[in-house]
């Protein structure tokens, strides 16, 4: 065997061996491992025998390496316990220390299976005398191999006693089937009950005694790993880089689901203490450690602020990530005219709000010199915020595809520019009449011909997409009705006939209910009423049909019937509007229309966030410590799998759900609410069995209805003795929680207040300066309004309600028309669909954040019969 100058001391060799460039081992193998180790050699995929093999590896030249006995493996290369921390002595075994002893799991079965040669020399049964890190075992072990040849191609021969081991190039799946295992257990402690992640939402002054004290236990932990992370941060924040790199020292060695960042933070702590060389090495390590993490580019990020040609890098191999906007942001800070750079930022983020001072910018200075491409961005844009006016100005100009000229003819249809969308309507049916937008473009065609043509539209539609078919008999119904009933019945039956499971058919049956009863024949409308049950038991429909079915049991003295079809109710429907009225017809203290604005109900908050449905382990962990801006940047890195930014793949429901809770988290509330709304009723079977099942749990309904400004809400409710889940109910319909929202006829901040009813306030209660943006203001003055509707119509919530939407004298105006109704019949016949739809969402939010936090209520429909 050749030797001599190919000679190299233990010290280099485990320097080599902890390279990633060498042998990715991440860890020596220890003697359990290497009594049955077999790896099969990727690199050699033929029936040679393994001596054959040799004979050729050994023509490599290889490298010998003898090992000196006096060295001892450092811990970092072991798989011992580690519960040890690296600053710690090898005698201190983790029984000394009160800890348990690690168990090491099973190997994968790539490593189990025998593969090697017999050794004549054979290894000695793992025991805990050669598995602890003290010193005698590694000496022990290094006597068992006498030998060890580095060959070409990262391939090792390790001669025991005459055997002959080969350890190919493939052992990278050792380091991968390590880290998953650490994952696994990760993910296993996880799900246990957590003091830490009660803090998270704390400031960090309050929470940091309770934060050391956790991070000062002996054991290591989960629990400690998570306060010494949060921490640091809290220490970066205050920057403070000694204590915060202190705090991070060796941490991901015991925290691996962190491990990417906390050596980002780790930089960040050394940058802060002026030691720049090694926070670069930190940020390098990042890159030659983790280098397919999206944390990648946040290292590179920070690195190219003293070399550019990182940023170079961050901008070529991640074009869609979203620091990588930031990278082109801050070069734009430099170049400020610069055309390309404008035009690059807006083509990788159009939807992006980031974005609109560059779109501002280039329709004012460069408006001319756009390419088609920027016109398509600039539409994107426009389009996300629905500015239809300059989104069809810039549609006309952008390059011809489906998606922008369904959206040109969809933005002229809704600035009534009716002529121009009907021709690009049909154009786009014409050049893409496969497009998945065309169903939704046959059926507003329809809405803008004359009701011949448009039923010959939706005759169209029914033949070319039988699934929109149902839509459609509907739609050509209510078109023909006035002028051809004969065909607009036919359609109605083949409706019921054809597709009586389908919403439409809901919906026509509960419309023929509803004019009977109106009529007087309420046996014929329970009979309608009770088909709608049967045959459409998820329309939305369901809840009221079966609700008055129950009402009209009532009216015909069948109690039993009428109490039956309440609980059915509450069993099928626990979250609707009929629900709530359900359970006051069954005599619950949930509060009546003329009782429910002085309930004071407890509430019970949780205080945890929930673990997001989708997304990495990594990710999960980051929302859970409330690490928003880190996660949120991950979470869409890891979505964003397409290259090119403009045609991006739809998320999944666990996907959107999760972008929703990050949205949620950074009080965007109106997109994050309406992104969940708009998760109703996938198309796609698998995924409509996830979104029934995430409607079954907890975290999915406190998400749909948040409670932001708790405190806020809670004082002023108290004050004008109004319920405080009611007041929550309307600024939940009213803004979704957007402090900052206006209406367009001026109506501000969370509780919509006009500026002239504020005006009208601001004296009586003695405010003197005032913002409708300020929550405080708003609040202070709503609840005042909210207070004087209740007052106006002797506490009736219902037409305190409708009032605070319509107005006082359209409500003088119906109840003058309807005097006598019973209040749901009065609801039932409000003839403005907006505050119909009003006053049931409004109330339909009470009893939600009643049933979600009042731990009474929640009890008592734990007790309703099943259906």
């Amino acid at each position: 065997m050749p030797q001599g100058k190919f000679r190299i001391t233990e010290k280099k060799c485990l320097k080599k061996l902890d390279n990633p460039d060498n042998s990715k081992l991440g860890s020596a193998i220890t003697l359990d491992m290497l009594k049955d180790l077999q790896v099969p050699d990727p690199l050699n995929d033929n029936k040679e025998s393994l001596q054959d093999q040799s004979s050729e590896m050994v023509t490599a030249a290889p490298t010998e390496v003898e090992f000196p006995t006096e060295q001892t493996l450092p811990p970092s290369e072991t798989l011992n316990s580690p519960d040890i921390a690296p600053e710690q002595s090898p005698e201190k075994s983790p029984e000394k220390l009160g800890q348990k002893p690690t168990v090491i799991p099973d190997l994968p079965k790539f490593l189990r299976e025998k593969h090697f040669v017999e050794s004549s020399d054979p290894l000695p049964p793992a025991t805990a005398d050669n598995i602890s890190p003290s010193v005698e075992p590694a000496k022990s072990f290094l006597a068992k191999i006498p030998k060890l040849w580095l060959i070409g191609g990262g391939l090792l021969i390790t001669l025991l006693g005459g055997g002959l081991l080969l350890l190919p190039k493939a052992m990278d799946g050792l380091e991968q089937w390590q880290q998953s295992q650490q994952i696994k257990s990760f993910e296993q402690e996880q799900t246990q009950a957590s003091e830490v992640l009660k803090l998270v939402d704390q400031t960090d002054t309050a929470r940091d005694a309770k934060l050391q004290a956790i991070a000062a236990q002996p054991n290591q932990s989960l629990e400690r790993s998570r306060a010494r992370y949060l921490l640091a941060n809290d220490r970066l924040k205050q920057f403070e880089g000694g204590p915060a790199v202190q705090l991070l020292e060796n941490l991901e060695n015991e925290y691996p689901v962190l491990a990417p960042y906390i050596l980002l933070k780790r930089g960040r702590g050394y940058e802060l203490s002026n030691e720049k060389i090694k926070a670069n090495e930190t940020w390098q390590e990042i890159l030659q450690k983790y280098p397919h993490s999206p944390v990648t580019v946040e290292a590179l990020y920070l690195l190219g602020k003293s070399d550019s040609k990182y940023w170079e890098q961050a901008i070529a191999d991640y074009p869609n990530h979203p620091r990588t906007l930031d990278i082109l942001l801050q070069k734009l800070k430099k170049e400020p005219q610069s055309l390309a750079l404008m035009s690059q930022i807006m083509r990788s983020a159009p939807e992006n709000p980031k974005t609109n001072p560059v779109r501002d910018q280039l329709l004012k200075e460069y408006k001319t010199e756009l390419t088609p491409e920027d016109w398509q961005a600039i539409g994107a844009s426009f389009w996300q915020e629905r500015n239809f006016d300059q989104a069809l100005l810039a549609y006309r100009k952008a390059p011809e595809n489906a998606q922008n000229l369904y959206r040109l003819a969809r933005s002229q249809q809704i600035k009534n520019k009716k002529a121009e969308a009907i021709q690009n309507y049909q154009l786009f049916l014409q050049k893409y009449p496969d497009h998945e937008d065309a169903p939704r473009a046959l059926k507003r065609l329809a809405t803008l011909v004359p009701a011949r043509e448009g039923a010959a539209y939706l005759d169209q539609l029914i033949q070319r997409f039988p699934n929109q078919a149902p839509d459609a008999l509907l739609q050509k119904a209510n078109l023909l009705a006035s002028i051809d009933a004969a065909t607009a019945n036919q359609a109605l039956q083949t409706l019921l006939k054809q597709y009586s499971n389908s919403d439409a058919a809901a919906q026509y049956r509960w419309r023929m209910a509803r004019q009977l009863a109106d009529a007087g024949d309420l046996s014929q409308a329970w009979q309608w009423a009770q088909e709608l049950s049967q045959q459409n038991p998820d329309s939305t429909e369901a809840p009221k049909a079966i609700f008055w079915i129950g009402k009209w049991a009532q009216q015909l003295n069948r109690p039993e019937d009428a109490k039956a079809a309440f609980e059915n109710v509450l069993a099928r429907y626990p979250q609707s509007y009929y629900a709530w009225r359900s359970a006051v017809l069954l005599g619950w203290q949930v509060g009546d229309f003329n009782t429910v604005r002085f309930l004071n109900p407890p509430v019970t908050a949780t205080k945890l966030r929930p673990l997001p449905p989708a997304g990495s382990a990594t990710f999960k962990e980051l929302y859970q410590l409330g690490q928003d801006r880190d996660a949120i940047a991950l979470f869409a890195a890891e979505i964003n799998q397409s290259q090119d930014s403009q045609v991006k793949r739809p998320l999944t429901v666990e996907e959107s759900f999760t972008d929703a809770l990050l949205k949620i988290s950074q009080n965007q509330y109106l997109a994050g609410i309406n992104q969940i709304l708009d998760l109703r009723n996938p198309t796609d079977p698998e995924q409509e069995k996830i979104w029934r099942s995430l409607r079954q749990t907890p975290e999915y309904w406190q998400t749909l209805f948040p409670f932001p400004y708790q405190s806020l809400i809670f004082n002023w409710s108290q004050k004008r003795q109004l319920n405080p889940f009611l007041v929550t109910a309307l600024i939940r319909q009213e803004s979704r929680f957007e402090k900052d929202i206006k209406s367009p006829v001026g109506a501000t901040g969370l509780m919509q207040v006009m500026p002239s009813t504020a005006a009208w306030i601001a004296p009586q209660i003695k405010l003197k300066n005032y913002a409708l943006s300020n929550p405080m203001d708003n609040v202070n003055l709503g609840t005042w309004y909210f207070d004087h509707t209740h007052k106006t119509y002797s506490n009736n919530s219902a037409l305190a309600v409708a009032s605070y939407n319509a107005g006082p004298g359209s409500v003088a105006k119906w109840l003058q028309q309807y005097q006598g109704s019973d209040p749901d019949g009065f609801v039932e016949k409000i003839p403005f669909a907006e505050t119909k739809g009003y006053v049931e969402s409004v109330f339909s939010n009470y009893w939600n954040y009643l049933r979600i936090y009042d731990p009474d209520i929640a009890q008592l429909l734990s007790r309703v019969p099943n259906q």
